[in-house]
């Protein structure tokens, strides 16, 4: 049984991330500041760290940068509410095997975690393409017709949802749950308004919207 630690300084989302992976089969335990997540994570117990950023004592990109100095590799997946591009590409660079901005979606998490404990699991597409438009997962940049296109955190989230179901028609239920995550509002527009939002970067007939269903990406 895999055990997986959680540096995560805030009760509710330490709660919530305890109870979900507990409840999938996982033994968990919650530290809460960088100097008991950097202790626990090298004491060879545990198979993979869920590790937020801004943790007290010591943030979570010292924590990083000491275990990766000391060879641990350990896992570790960052879940953050910085969600910009600079500090995605800084946690990658620094030996994180993934990152996830806060608000986020449970189930995508979940995958991402057994993806991470998976032993025989061959190399992840680092690159998501579809026409000419490709989103670089470990630089967090995207491109249209070889041109940078500069995205929020959210939007490049939206988009990557969309670039791994080309052609399909995604309810804005759907969208808000992997986009908006565990907090998302089902009365909310705010998948229409982002919606907009890439529609004017990414161009306007990319995004299709399907009437009474959803959206979909035109491949």
């Amino acid at each position: 049984m895999n055990r997986i630690l959680i540096a995560e300084d805030e009760h509710r989302i330490a709660s919530f991330l305890n109870k979900g992976l507990s409840r999938n089969g996982f033994v968990t335990e919650i530290a809460t500041d960088g100097d008991s997540a950097y202790q626990l994570a090298r004491s060879g117990r545990f198979d993979l760290l869920i590790l937020d950023i801004g943790l007290p004592v010591q943030d979570g990109f010292e924590v990083l940068r000491r275990l990766r100095v000391e060879k641990s590799n350990i896992p570790i997946i960052i879940l953050t509410a910085r969600g910009e591009v600079a500090d995605t590409v800084a946690g990658l660079e620094g030996g994180a095997d993934d990152y996830m901005a806060k608000p986020f979606a449970f189930d995508e998490l979940l995958a991402r975690v057994r993806l991470r404990l998976r032993s025989d699991r061959t190399p992840e597409a680092t690159v998501l393409t579809v026409g000419n438009l490709a989103l670089d997962l470990r630089t967090r940049r995207a491109l249209v017709d070889g041109r940078a296109v500069e995205l929020t955190a959210r939007e490049f989230a939206l988009t990557e949802v969309f670039l791994r179901h080309p052609d399909q028609v995604l309810t804005r239920e759907q969208l808000l749950s992997q986009v908006w995550g565990f907090d998302f509002d089902p009365g909310s527009n705010v998948v229409d308004v982002y919606v907009r939002y890439l529609r004017r970067k990414l161009g306007d007939q990319r995004i299709e919207t399907v009437r009474g269903s959803g959206y979909r990406l035109l491949p």
